[in-house]
């Protein structure tokens, strides 16, 4: 036996109990051949093998977002100008600026989720005083999680809102004193308002759809992500918008497994979506690449809990139990797995209320269900899910969202959100995931630190040790955890003999970097399938081909995704789609010179005379130009 791709001498961390580390693996047909030490894997080079050597680097297996809205935000991945991970709100606002300046007629600028408020050092969100100043005639729409959209005015006249617009029913025009929108759409709390006006902008072209896409399954695999489970979303229609990634399934240009879920699309018309689907879509049909995985995450309108935390918890309306149970009938006759958002405790307890009719009637059996999000769940109704087969699919909303929930129900409530050790301790199966694009980052290492450290992007200290997972633990999580979610735990999540051949080589270890530098982690090498679809620093030679972003306006081009770390030779604005490895000039200019670019006052304040790049994270209020710091013009927030 030989094999077609070889990497030896690294510190393999398989997540297989039964050989939990190596130094080597092979790799043939798409999967391990073998895992083990480097003289004997080696033995399986022959004429033809690539040999690479790790040089010592922590190899983990691919990891798997359990919940990911993949196929929405490949659409419009190069439409959306992202804030993930930028420091301060002066950086953001400098490349909103940038963007409006390149961006033509009519198209707007997007900003849809990933970021908070707390990561900025101005612990602000803008303000639409400052957006119109930046883009008095280019439309701008900025989503804050679940709670807002801010418009500028040239975005309200794109979508005609005006003083005789009337509000949906549990979202909010704001309106000024004249009765006119200022601009601020609050979700009170149902997230339509925002959905519906986001869904009124401008859309790429097929040809460009595409080219999205696989730019957002780079980045994707930049971070070490090699499968996802894609919840569905509203305005994600069922086979239209899906024909992207299907096409590029049929020409073998996926670099990310995808399982896809059925999200019905029609209030009051769920039950007509998913009887039609059980007729013309076969449970689990497509490949190892993409697959259908079920019905889900919205399967009644009347039963979804948006966790908007700035607003009291949702009541769900009477009639939401029987829309459900109906539903719910439908997809166990016909064998059907499904998932269901449920964010709080009150909402879960009559959610399994139904779910436990229905079994007496219809047994569950072994059919894989699963609740999204969890957030503040309970013991007894862990136990509930337990009982009935069910798994828990926990993503880092509130790394984004803590400060907020702690501000409305106590730091005491917080550390619990969700009680991921209770839902390990009862057996329960648990997956981790992101809930991106629209909440939370795509960035699982974001999530990551969020298990382990216990913080928020903001650094507030959400979690104690009592609630904090290990390093191994939330890893597991996102690997051999996920794999449930999709009935494919016996074919992936581990490097093990036999089973998919996806990995990650990570360009710190993992299982020893300082807490603060886990959120900074990125693969060096990602394979999927034996084969190298992402490789980075000293393993550049092996990077596929890279392709042109489309079109050449897009925010893409300017500022790729999540921010590189601002080392060396890296920008914030650098492109990491266009290039693999660093361009040679960029040696020669020195660090300081490259992060002066990130940052317009990194280094000490020629005002004050003090080190931002310490600082950043003061509560000083230099923002308030009223009071003393910022009169005196430092605009940066540090001390």
């Amino acid at each position: 036996m030989s094999a077609s791709l070889v990497l030896y001498n690294g510190r393999i961390h398989t997540v297989d109990p039964a050989q939990p580390a190596a130094t080597a693996v092979a790799i043939e047909d798409g999967k391990f051949v073998a895992v083990g030490d480097d003289a004997t894997v080696i033995q399986l080079v022959a004429d033809g093998t690539t040999v690479i050597d790790l040089q010592k680097k922590r190899v983990v297996p691919g990891l798997n977002d359990s919940h990911i809205h993949l196929i929405r935000g490949g659409l419009n991945f190069n439409l959306e100008l992202r804030w993930d991970g930028v420091p301060s709100l002066a950086d953001a606002l400098r490349l909103l600026k940038e963007q409006v300046d390149r961006t033509p007629s009519p198209q707007w600028v997007r900003v849809v989720g990933g970021w908070s408020e707390f990561q900025f050092a101005e612990r602000r969100m803008p303000t639409l005083a400052e957006i119109n100043a930046l883009a008095p005639d280019t439309p701008v729409f900025i989503l804050h999680l679940y709670d807002r959209a801010l418009l500028n005015r040239a975005a309200l006249r794109a979508v005609g809102y005006t003083r005789d617009t009337p509000a949906p029913p549990g979202g909010q025009i704001e309106r000024d004193a004249s009765g006119e929108p200022t601009g601020l759409l609050l979700a009170t709390p149902n997230a339509m308002i925002l959905y519906a006006t986001l869904a009124m902008g401008p859309k790429l072209s097929y040809e460009h759809q595409v080219n999205s896409t696989r730019h957002f399954m780079r980045e994707l695999n930049r971070f070490g992500i090699t499968s996802v489970i894609d919840a569905g979303g509203g305005f994600q229609n069922y086979p239209d918008d899906y024909k992207v990634v299907s096409e590029l399934n049929d020409k073998q240009q996926l670099t990310v497994r995808i399982a896809y879920n059925l999200f019905t699309q029609h209030p009051k018309e769920e039950f007509e979506d998913f009887k039609s689907w059980t007729q013309s879509v076969k449970l689990h049909q497509g490949d190892d690449m993409y697959r259908h995985n079920g019905a889900g995450e919205m399967l009644v309108f009347s039963a979804a809990d948006f966790e908007d935390f700035l607003q009291p918890r949702p009541d769900l309306p009477d009639h939401m139990d029987a829309e459900l149970e109906r539903v719910v009938r439908l997809l166990i006759e016909n064998r059907w797995p499904f998932r269901l958002h449920a964010t709080y405790n009150e909402s879960i307890t009559r959610f399994l209320d139904v779910f436990e009719k229905v079994d007496r009637d219809l047994p569950f059996g072994d059919l894989p269900w699963i609740f999204d999000h969890a957030e503040t769940i309970d013991a007894r109704n862990i136990d509930r899910v337990k009982a009935l087969g069910g798994g828990l699919a926990i993503q880092s909303r509130m790394a984004f969202q803590g400060e907020s929930f702690a501000d409305r129900y106590g730091a005491a409530a917080a550390e619990h959100t969700p009680p991921v050790k209770r839902m390990l301790a009862a057996g329960v199966p648990v997956g981790a995931g992101t809930d991106a694009t629209r909440v939370s980052s795509y960035n699982p290492w974001v999530a990551l630190y969020w298990l382990t450290v216990g913080k928020t992007v903001g650094g507030m200290q959400l979690y104690s040790e009592n609630t904090r997972l290990s390093r191994e633990t939330a890893l597991e999580l996102y690997t051999r955890g996920s794999a449930w979610f999709s009935g494919e735990q016996d074919k992936k999540g581990a490097i093990k003999v036999g089973q998919l051949a996806d990995l990650a080589v990570l360009d710190q270890d993992y299982l020893s970097a300082a807490d603060e530098d886990i959120k900074q982690i990125e693969a060096d090498l990602t394979v999927v399938g034996g084969t190298i679809v992402y490789a980075a620093g000293n393993f550049s030679s092996f990077s596929p081909p890279t392709i042109p972003i489309l079109p050449d306006w897009s925010p893409t081009t300017i500022r790729n995704g999540y921010p590189p770390k601002p080392t060396a030779g890296r920008l914030l604005t650098d492109h990491p789609a266009a290039s693999g490895h660093l361009p040679a000039s960029a040696s020669a200019i020195s660090q300081h010179q490259l992060l002066s670019k990130v940052h317009h006052c990194i280094g000490s304040c020629g005002v004050h005379g003090h080190a931002h790049d310490k600082v950043r994270t003061s509560n000083v209020p230099v923002s308030n130009y009223t009071a003393f710091w910022g009169a005196l013009g430092c605009s940066c927030f540090a001390f």
